[in-house]
């Protein structure tokens, strides 16, 4: 098989688009034996930077054929999707040839589901200095429904830990409450470094021009996934729960209903 060029992020430029075109790259067979589906650009998230893939399905034009989106994966910059087919017959593979133009539906609860979560994240990291627990630096998240969390490099002391637990909910509620606009954009490094209060991390490169998501007046920070379009969307955080294990310490929380 010929190489595959990069697959263009539609989500990328636009994180609250459900649908949109795209044109059939290639139908292959993953090394799992999944059925994949390669367009030249994509609404779908894949799994991800701590976030769950999108679900939803691939549309023909002009026929009932729907390709089920199951799962979506990223590789070397190609995304593929992953699922089965649907109102189809034995020649189903014809439907998706190389060239044809599909339509793409992401399925909106569950990017709302995940949008929201992964929000509440960053909402937890921007509220951590006001709670006084600026020493913690941010190292990764996990924003899937089951069990979300947020992890930072250092331990906050046995003593602090019921009572900064309940100050930071309580922070990241009464923000969520005031509500607030999400800014997402493509900039420069030094555009960034000033929007993320000069705190970018050491993996992003210099010569970058990083995404980065800003919630409301809260400094912003790099991040590729889905957001809210408002701060006020998240409904509600509760932290759950705060373990310390090897000088990390990993604040577990749940977003309302």
């Amino acid at each position: 098989m010929a190489t595959i060029g990069a697959t263009r992020l539609d989500y990328y430029d636009d994180m609250w688009k459900l649908e949109s075109t795209a044109t059939v790259v290639a139908l292959v067979k993953g090394e799992d034996g999944r059925t994949g589906l390669v367009l030249d650009r994509t609404v779908f998230h894949p799994q991800g930077g701590g976030q769950p893939a999108d679900t939803g399905f691939v549309g023909v034009a002009g026929s009932e054929v729907k390709f089920v989106v199951q799962d979506v994966r990223s590789k070397d910059g190609v995304v593929y999707h992953y699922g089965l087919v649907e109102n189809s017959g034995e020649e189903w593979a014809e439907e998706f040839d190389k060239g044809r133009e599909v339509v793409l539906h992401v399925d909106e609860s569950r990017r709302k589901l995940n949008s929201r979560i992964h929000s509440a994240g960053h909402l937890l990291d921007a509220c951590m200095k006001n709670v006084g627990l600026g020493e913690l630096k941010p190292s990764k998240g996990y924003h899937f429904p089951q069990g979300p969390y947020v992890e930072y490099i250092g331990i906050v002391p046995q003593k602090d830990l019921q009572s900064k637990q309940k100050e930071l909910e309580l922070e990241a509620n009464a923000l969520i409450s005031r509500g607030g606009k999400v800014f997402v954009a493509v900039v420069s490094y030094e555009e960034a470094c000033k929007l993320c209060g000069e705190d970018l991390p050491d993996y992003i490169p210099k010569d970058s021009t990083p995404r980065i998501v800003k919630l409301g007046n809260n400094p912003a920070c790099p991040c590729g996934g889905t957001h809210v379009s408002d701060i006020s969307e998240m409904i509600s955080v509760t932290v759950s729960q705060i373990r310390t294990k090897k000088g990390l310490t990993k604040f577990f929380y749940n977003v309302g209903p």
